[in-house]
């Protein structure tokens, strides 16, 4: 029970048990009981650490009083993404114009709350573009807080990619311009990437869906539906919730999983449909399960598989992960889609995960089709010249407000005038990235896509079970992941933990590419 005792103490020490205890009773429902594993030695150094920490604290923080499950209205049909309009009348070019401001959106009869969003819409608009279509998007931030917009996973100039240290003022606006590259067809999203404001702003609603398309696309004949899913906390008035400790801790959890802004939707699949997957959530992970259907995964975030994967279990996507799925029915039925439980060790008294309802299915029986044998072809990277180590940690520190506790990675917290790694153009690198810590974290970087060559836990190492481009990816407690990765435009890049909590409190670093 030490590892037990040690998480405990963390949330003891920055608030109460007491509290905490509250909250998870109050509508925390998805998490889980954490239990000491194996690494007895880094249980150990928690709890000698934490037995040194001044525990007389005041119970300061109140439990939070949660909206029930109930009060959102659900089984509506899916709602279909809205499109950005293109401003433009030149081929090859797509403009136009994002508005940030706060909106007041009717959830019920009885229920008003203020989001924050693009374009006034709960998700904000869906961009569609081409492999070499220039991009020109004006900004305009309504907000009383500065902001940037992150074009997550697509390959474009720093300048241009929304870090932190090209904030739009409150009240200012600034034009961002790219051209897509060709070979990056696939499936992107866009949201926040402001320095110490991108929890609360994504939380209040700020995200949208990127979708980069080829003219010569193997699955274009296939019907397609997008799955954009969210999180949502509400108060029981009805309005956004504040981080609680336990959200800064772990990563923030709402009580409803929104699909394209709509609370357990019907979905209808009559025939072998193509589905674009987005987490789009602050910390939750999506152990995602499809019954009675053949299941095939054909893309990931940087783009198409070389070929289909059959699934045979639940496919998990940690925060700002994205898939694509080829689903055929194998009966005539109605099914919920389903979150299954997934234990990434949280810290604090939490309750057990449990499996969550995110929709209802409602399956057509249709004729099986046969899926391209080749749909991409894939880098193929040749030998590291470079190799780099990243660590995971996390740290008590009581000067910390939001849940006293830091997640730093090689030992620092996140610096803007700091520049922790460099690389130079071109070089085809071999990072290896342990996770040093007692929780699942992820792992995202800005400017390229990777390809994974190896898993490491407790001594075993293992290959992928397919080979994909990734932007994002998973490591559980005290796992070693390695990968290959190119970057091929120069200037800062940033890389992070994707439980945007963790991001917002010290896990990211900084790399020039010269």
């Amino acid at each position: 029970m030490k590892r037990r005792n040690f998480l405990i103490n963390i949330t003891t020490a920055i608030g109460g048990l007491v509290a905490t205890k509250a909250i998870a009773q109050m509508g925390h429902n998805n998490m889980h009981d954490t239990m000491c594993d194996t690494h007895s030695d880094e249980c150990q150094k928690g709890d000698n650490m934490h037995q040194h920490m001044n525990m007389d604290m005041n119970h300061n923080q109140m439990p939070q009083k949660l909206l029930s499950t109930s009060a959102l209205p659900q089984g509506m049909n899916l709602p279909t993404l809205a499109n950005l309009k293109n401003e433009s009348n030149q081929e090859g070019v797509f403009e136009a114009t994002l508005h940030l401001k706060s909106t007041k959106i009717t959830l019920t009869p009885d229920l008003t709350t203020e989001f924050w969003t693009y374009n006034g819409m709960i998700p904000g608009p869906k961009i569609e573009v081409f492999e070499e279509d220039h991009v020109k998007i004006t900004v305009k931030n309504e907000l009383t807080q500065p902001t940037t917009v992150h074009w997550h996973g697509l390959l474009i100039p720093s300048d241009q990619d929304g870090n932190p240290q090209n904030e739009i003022p409150a009240g200012g606006s600034r034009t961002y311009e790219f051209t897509i590259p060709k070979g990056t067809a696939g499936t992107y999203w866009y949201h926040p990437h402001g320095h110490n404001t991108v929890a609360e702003q994504v939380y209040r609603g700020l995200a949208g869906t990127f979708i980069v398309r080829s003219k010569h696309d193997p699955l274009a004949s296939l019907p397609e539906q997008h799955w954009f899913f969210s999180d949502l906390k509400l108060t029981d008035k009805g309005q956004i919730a504040d981080n609680s400790m336990l959200d800064w801790m772990n990563g923030r959890e709402g009580q409803f999983v929104l699909i394209n802004g709509c609370y357990r939707p019907k979905i209808k699949i009559d025939s072998a449909t193509r589905i674009r997957v987005w987490n789009s959530c602050s910390g939750r992970y999506l152990n995602l399960s499809i019954p009675n259907c053949d299941v095939y995964l054909v893309g990931t975030d940087g783009g198409l598989l070389a070929k289909p994967y059959l699934l045979t279990k639940p496919l998990l996507l940690t925060p700002a992960e994205r898939a694509e799925l080829i689903i055929m029915p194998k009966q005539t039925s109605t099914v919920y889609l389903q979150s299954i439980g997934y234990d990434r060790n949280k810290m604090g008294n939490v309750p057990p995960e449990q499996d969550i309802i995110l929709g209802e299915l409602t399956l057509t029986k249709s004729e099986p089709i046969t899926l391209p044998n080749t749909l991409n072809h894939l880098p193929n990277m040749g030998p590291a010249v470079a190799h780099k180590l990243l660590e995971y940690t996390e740290v008590m520190d009581m000067k910390e407000p939001r849940g006293g506790v830091l997640f730093l990675i090689n030992g620092k917290r996140h610096d803007m005038s700091r520049i922790d790694l460099k690389s130079k153009i071109h070089d085809i690198e071999e990072w290896t990235i342990f996770n040093n810590s007692h929780m699942d974290h992820n792992f995202h970087i800005h400017g390229a896509q990777f390809i994974v060559q190896s898993h490491e836990l407790n001594g075993k190492k293992t290959q992928p079970e397919y080979i994909a481009l990734k932007d994002t990816i998973n490591l559980r407690p005290h796992e070693k992941l390695t990968i290959k990765i190119q970057q091929n435009l120069p200037g800062l890049r940033m890389y992070h933990c994707h439980i945007i909590e963790h991001e917002t409190t010290g896990m990211m670093g900084q790399l020039m590419v010269e």
